[in-house]
């Protein structure tokens, strides 16, 4: 590889690793890797400038996102369709505040980000969770059980995560097309948020909810961005994108109205870089996922039962089925206490993720094969004490 994936120390600089000193954290999904050095360049030519007053979203910006989701996703997007945000929740929180009203339902497909939760509860509206279908450790849609969920009177909008975090599953095409009509058929808009998209497995590629069928690019506003890709989190840049003017306009106003609609100084020049410049680190980089996804899944499915890695092609979380574990609720905190591990509970996304933990595998090899280690450890003193 041209490109270095070792980790520097983050400690003190960094929510994920504000953890005790013995401890490895391997669950707040950012990654452990410096960005593109293509783009922390362009960040330190732009800090030597030492001017730092309010910008505008420049045009460079706009052919960035372009260009990239037409040369990679096969998107053709139009200027006029895109919006700066400071985030992807930012923008969610103010989609659900302009296009639902109070007590209105949101259906999430669960287990799900558990941040939609709070984008949906915290603006006093209910979400809906409509339980993915889970057999023989894969996942798939319920569609009697979304179609359920749409005919409700009090379902206005459905959250969707494409791909789909924390299970890691990319939805092909026909998937896409189907929720879309189902959600036409129903009145409801789609908010779609894509920002693993460009994490998936080598050779692997995602579809655009908004290029599935033209139903779905009239009904839906994507979020989009470079961070989650890149590791910008801290720079607070994304975007969305609405075909549909009449959504267009409601969006825009509903992002200007909560003042999540204009950059930092940085934002736009971190996108810009990282779009334009940092393809060949991106696909070194999903190797390396790629790598450290298939070590942990084998692992996990030969030295740790009765634990089952689930199968992913995108995003760099491994989701894990601990039920083979009887009566474990709390599994993540006995994780933590015996192995000094820290992992996410599954309930946190939804009442489907009972029984499951969520890994973070952006980080170095040897991290990784440390934090495998640590959770035997810690699984082999479960069954133990059962």
């Amino acid at each position: 590889m041209s490109y270095d994936f070792s980790c520097p120390d983050r400690r003190g600089k960094s929510l994920k690793w504000d953890v005790n000193e013995d401890e490895l954290p391997m669950w707040v999904a950012d990654m452990d890797f410096k960005t593109a050095p293509e783009v922390i360049s362009a960040l330190r030519e732009r800090v030597e400038h030492g001017v730092f007053g309010y910008i505008d979203v420049p045009d460079e910006w706009y052919a960035a996102y372009i260009d990239w989701w037409k040369r990679r996703h096969g998107l053709t997007i139009e200027k006029e369709w895109l919006a700066f945000c400071t985030g992807v929740i930012p923008a969610i929180s103010s989609l659900v505040r302009k296009f639902t009203t109070p007590n209105e339902r949101v259906v999430i497909l669960t287990p799900v980000y558990n941040i939609f939760f709070n984008s949906i509860v915290n603006n006093g509206r209910k979400p809906l969770e409509c339980p993915l279908a889970y057999s023989n450790g894969e996942y798939d849609i319920d569609f009697d059980l979304l179609e359920k969920a749409l005919q409700q009177p009090q379902t206005t909008m459905m959250i969707l995560c494409n791909p789909h975090n924390p299970v890691g599953k990319i939805w092909d095409k026909e998937t896409l097309a189907k929720i879309g009509e189902l959600c036409y058929a129903n009145g409801v808009t789609v908010i779609s948020d894509e920002i693993h998209c460009d994490l998936t497995a080598p050779n692997e590629e995602y579809v655009p909810f908004a290029l599935a069928s033209e139903i779905c690019k009239n009904i839906s506003i994507t979020c989009v961005s470079p961070t989650k890709t890149f590791n910008l989190a801290g720079i607070q840049t994304s975007a969305i994108f609405i075909p549909n003017v009449h959504l267009r306009n409601r969006a825009i106003r509903a992002i200007n109205t909560d003042e999540v609609a204009e950059p930092n100084v940085f934002a736009c020049l971190a996108a810009t870089a990282a779009f334009n410049e940092g393809e060949k680190w991106l696909d070194e980089l999903r190797a390396y996922l790629w790598k450290n996804r298939v070590y942990a899944e084998e692992f996990i499915n030969e030295n740790i039962p009765p634990l089952k890695a689930i199968v992913g092609k995108a995003t760099y979380l491994l989701w894990i089925d601990l039920n083979g574990l009887k009566n474990q609720p709390h599994a993540s905190e006995i994780i933590r206490k015996e192995g000094k591990l820290v992992l996410n509970e599954g309930s946190s996304y939804g009442k489907a993720g009972e029984g499951f933990l969520r890994l973070n595998l952006a980080t170095s090899f040897e991290n990784l094969k440390e934090g495998l280690v640590r959770l035997k450890k810690s699984v082999d003193l479960i069954k133990s004490n059962r």
